[in-house]
């Protein structure tokens, strides 16, 4: 197979990125990197006189910020050079070299923030009030004094730097067993084929049509965390301790009031997440209960929930026209939005699409403040690429559009509202289709698409939300002044397991080990965010649907945004409110009428 794999050279400039656009010279990148040095090396300057007077304030914070544009583009060129061929050295050693830099300029920076954070929060503001040229960076100053009270005193600042690679060797250890010590080997089908068997390659042979095989995979890789179950545990139940000690020493209420905090993420939008998809767990029991007879199984069991139950013939695209059939899709969201992606993915060379040997797998968006917003794909022409078109595609028009708008500190996103926009598309992208294949009268892709899109929901809003709960009640136990054994995290993990699933799934002994294999568990309370901003993105693009130009303006309003605000208010410049319950409610009201209508199209 690999034989087949062109290299980089053989792949038409048609289908490479235009990443020369930002570096036409690299000795403009070797000059970037090393005036980010030198003006970082000059910053102590400031040491001591921060806030000398509101002109020092807003020198300070421009300074900053030219050094960080300027390290930000010349990273982000060496990282994707390297992505484009792994195996050459060249631009491996520019990519480290760029981080090494990074790391000399973080510490040359680090005095700012506690510095800002010994003063008299009124003071910092008052200056703001008197220079009108610090007005564009009052909310991000607000930021850093909402973390005044968390903030220790400098002795205890210190410490905790110095412990911070120790701190986090939980995660590091878990990383190095899961992702270097640990071989799957090899599994056979029912025909005694052998498959290689590796983390990228389980959930593929999880979706074979040959039973054994998928029978096989499931049981070796969960045999394999079974035999790692004490090693892993402690490693996670110490990752939980960090967590809860840390809160304490920052006076936090718990560690889920710590990972919330600095986004002002209301708790009650965690714990409501958990609720309200409890309420619909009926309809994915139901879901269940169609997968065993639409596979014709008297036992279904977990190695059995991610093979398609159809598989039409005919999806197959050329890029071009994987482009095509995304704008078709994208149209409620305006000319304007459709034109410039075909634009950036047709002509200004936005994207890097085809595999080539040593090319990082997998796809991303990505790019600097003063470069395109790049996306690298791996496409291989089947349906499946086309979402992650619109995927990647959704977090480039997030960046065209913040970037276009927003100053550069303000030009980010967090994870709360990025996801947003990539699944907005792949909403707008299924309701597509599925409208394609309605008029066609193709009632086997419309199964495969109804499939597809549930799917979807049990992936991203069940299954995140169920690891959520996990997080919860691991952390519970600990805050409480417990452990965790390992009995005590394969039994809660256990019981989630057979509550989301329901009745119709056969109980598997081994599943309890899966909590063992999700690398988030070790950065507290993150997956959440993957089913909010789900959820989020089907009310949105279910409001655009239905709407008219206010709903659509509303949207890209949003996306013009950035992190200029804090993600729950700029999700309500879209229409939604993620502080109450509705757009989950929302969301599963879509999952259950899907389940509902796979019924119909199965009888």
């Amino acid at each position: 197979m690999n034989s087949k794999i062109k290299n980089r050279e053989e792949i038409s400039s048609d289908y490479k990125w235009n990443i020369q656009a930002m570096y036409p010279d690299e000795a403009a990148w070797h000059k970037d990197v090393k005036d980010a040095l030198e003006m970082s090396e000059s910053f102590g300057r400031f040491q001591g006189h921060i806030m000398d007077s509101p002109s020092s304030l807003l020198e300070a914070l421009e300074t900053e910020c030219r050094i960080s544009r300027k390290l930000s583009h010349a990273i982000v060129y060496s990282h994707m050079k390297q992505d484009e061929d792994n195996g050459n050295s060249k631009y491996l050693e520019m990519n480290q070299k760029a981080m090494t830099v990074a790391a000399q300029i973080s510490a040359s920076l680090s005095f700012m923030v506690p510095e800002l954070l010994s003063e008299d929060p009124d003071n910092i503001m008052k200056y703001v009030d008197e220079e009108p040229a610090l007005e564009t960076y009052r909310f991000m100053l607000q930021q850093i004094i909402h973390q005044q009270p968390h903030v220790l005193s400098k002795e205890s600042e210190h410490i905790l730097s110095a412990l911070s690679d120790s701190l986090g060797a939980p995660g590091e250890i878990f990383s190095m067993l899961n992702d270097a010590d640990m071989d799957f080997g090899s599994v056979e089908d029912s025909k005694g084929n052998e498959y290689p068997l590796t983390h990228s390659s389980f959930i593929r042979l999880m979706e074979d049509d040959d039973r054994t095989l998928r029978k096989n995979a499931y049981e070796k890789v969960y045999g394999e965390y079974s035999r790692l179950n004490n090693t892993i545990a402690t490693a996670y139940n110490y990752s939980v301790k960090e967590d809860t000690v840390i809160s304490r020493l920052r006076h936090y209420e718990s560690p889920l009031d710590q990972a919330m905090s600095p986004e002002m993420i209301p708790i009650q939008v965690y714990d409501g997440l958990i609720s309200t998809v409890h309420e619909y767990l009926p309809a994915m029991y139901r879901y269940v209960g169609i997968r065993k007879r639409a596979l014709g199984l008297e036992d279904l069991e977990m190695y059995d929930v991610y093979r398609p139950l159809v598989e039409p013939s005919g999806l197959e695209y050329t890029f071009e026209e994987a482009v095509d059939v995304a704008c078709k899709a994208l149209q409620p969201l305006g000319e304007e939005y459709v034109s410039t992606l075909r634009k950036g993915l047709l002509e200004e060379g936005w994207v890097d699409v085809y595999e080539n040997k040593g090319k990082t797998s997998g796809a991303y968006s990505f790019g600097s403040y003063d470069s395109f917003p790049y996306i690298l794909m791996n496409f291989t022409g089947r349906l499946n690429d086309i979402f992650t078109l619109v995927h990647e595609g959704g977090h480039s028009m997030h960046s065209y559009y913040t970037r276009k708008t927003q100053p550069y500190i303000y030009s980010g996103h967090s994870i709360f509202t990025a996801e947003v926009a990539s699944t907005v598309n792949e909403s707008l992208l299924i309701r597509y289709l599925l409208g394609e294949a309605e008029a066609s009268g193709d009632l086997e892709l419309k199964k495969y698409l109804i499939n597809f899109y549930i799917d979807e929901f049990k992936a991203t809003l069940f299954r995140q939300t169920m690891f959520a709960e996990f997080e919860r009640e691991t952390h519970k136990i600990v805050s409480e002044g417990g452990s965790l054994t390992p009995e005590t995290c394969n039994t809660i993990y256990d019981e989630l397991n057979t509550q989301y699933f329901g009745p119709d799934m056969e109980h598997s002994d081994l599943i309890k080990y899966e909590w063992s294999r999700i690398p988030h568990f070790y950065r507290d309370f993150y997956v959440y965010q993957y089913a909010t901003g789900y959820s989020a993105a089907t009310a949105i693009s279910q409001r655009i649907l239905s709407g008219g130009e206010k709903e659509k303006q509303d949207y890209l309003r949003f996306l013009t945004l950035g992190d200029s605000d804090y993600p729950i208010e700029l999700l309500k410049v879209a229409g939604v409110d993620m502080s109450t319950p509705e757009p989950v409610d929302s969301a599963l009201k879509v999952f259950s009428g899907l389940v509902d209508q796979l019924d119909q199209l199965m009888e």
